[in-house]
């Protein structure tokens, strides 16, 4: 019976969906250019949603949630994560793309981004909320690596997204629970895996942290992804993660091996489609300082002034998208993370 969810999967991907969103008794919805739509389906019987949660390998009787790769018939590969809601038994299914688009497609900053992959050692953050595209990003700047570079790429992920095929590197891409018990333990082993870059899906507790900061003082180039809402949030979420007692030292640690940070967002553009607003800190000369001492007012002050290109708020970012009309005053001022400082700038006062 899953059969039917694994077609409901190939229709809505093939329209062009994100997500596709199901619930025992309740029709099919998809997330289609950031607007969840329902189908044009019947309810999914509790028996369809129990044979699909079995197919994934989950127990629909004493499992509450779990996520996992699962191949359609047709060989494309999908993210899903299981859940209960209210007791009933529901899933998120989301399409692990093969085909990797490039930096410039994404309108990221490549020279930035690739002054940062280049890098032989230090620690990239890549930051924003759900769904905001940040293991696209990692994925892009990676790619750019295998095509440039001849390095040694360990991935660690839960599950995995995008599939690399080797060139000019080498990948090892690893994912939780198929591969490896904890994002933890993977760290540590790549570390003996003779890496030249670990990618690691998501930093989620102190453990990670402390261990993506050693692995990054010990020579490698540690790339992570952080549910954030900016730099100075990431830098304080990050932060929070550390015990009391060994904060200073671990910021002292952070200050001096942190490349940059990339916090992104996904907004509607004026016309169709999604635009990926940016904002991003290079850590280097006085910023340093500033992440020892937690300085989150001197480092916001840092990206406003625009002084520099390797630093860019999301107030300046969406001002900017807002006068070329890549989106609407209004969803740029909804967006920034303050209504005031984006109205001020948009008048020209810096």
């Amino acid at each position: 019976m899953h059969a039917l969810i694994d077609r409901l999967a190939e229709k809505a991907f093939e329209s062009g969906a994100t997500d596709l969103f199901l619930s025992e008794g309740e029709v099919p919805r998809i997330r289609l250019d950031n607007v969840i739509t329902p189908l044009d389906h019947p309810a999914v019987p509790r028996e369809t949603m129990e044979t699909f949660w079995r197919s994934c390998h989950a127990d629909p009787e004493t499992t509450t949630e779990k996520d996992i790769s699962h191949v359609i018939p047709e060989g494309k590969r999908l993210r899903v994560n299981l859940y209960r809601s209210l007791g009933l038994l529901a899933a998120v299914l989301r399409p692990i793309k093969n085909e990797i688009p490039s930096l410039t497609e994404l309108g990221l900053p490549e020279n930035l981004i690739t002054q940062w992959f280049n890098q032989n050692a230090g620690f990239i953050l890549v930051t924003g909320p759900t769904g905001s595209g940040k293991s696209t990003t990692v994925a892009s700047a990676l790619q750019w690596v295998n095509h440039h570079l001849t390095k040694h790429i360990v991935t660690i992920e839960d599950p995995i997204e995008y599939l690399f095929a080797n060139q000019h590197s080498y990948f090892s891409q690893r994912e939780l629970h198929a591969d490896t018990p904890s994002f933890g333990s993977a760290l540590r082993a790549s570390m003996r895996q003779s890496p030249d870059i670990i990618f690691v899906g998501e930093i989620r507790d102190e453990e990670t942290a402390k261990v993506c900061l050693q692995a990054a003082e010990t020579g490698h180039l540690v790339v992570a992804t952080l549910h954030s809402s900016g730099v100075t949030d990431s830098l304080e979420r990050l932060s929070n993660l550390f015990p009391a007692e060994e904060r200073s030292g671990l910021l002292k640690l952070l200050s001096q091996h942190l490349t940059g940070i990339l916090s992104q967002q996904l907004l509607p553009r004026s016309e169709e489609g999604l635009f990926l607003a940016i904002e991003h800190l290079q850590n280097e000369a006085g910023t340093r300082k500033w992440i020892e001492e937690a300085n989150l007012a001197e480092i916001s002050d840092h990206m406003n002034r625009g002084d520099n290109a390797a630093n860019c708020s999301f107030v300046r970012y969406l001002v900017a998208a807002s006068e070329q009309g890549f989106i609407s005053a209004e969803v740029a001022r909804k967006a920034s993370p303050n209504a005031q400082d984006f109205d001020r700038f948009l008048r020209g006062i810096s």
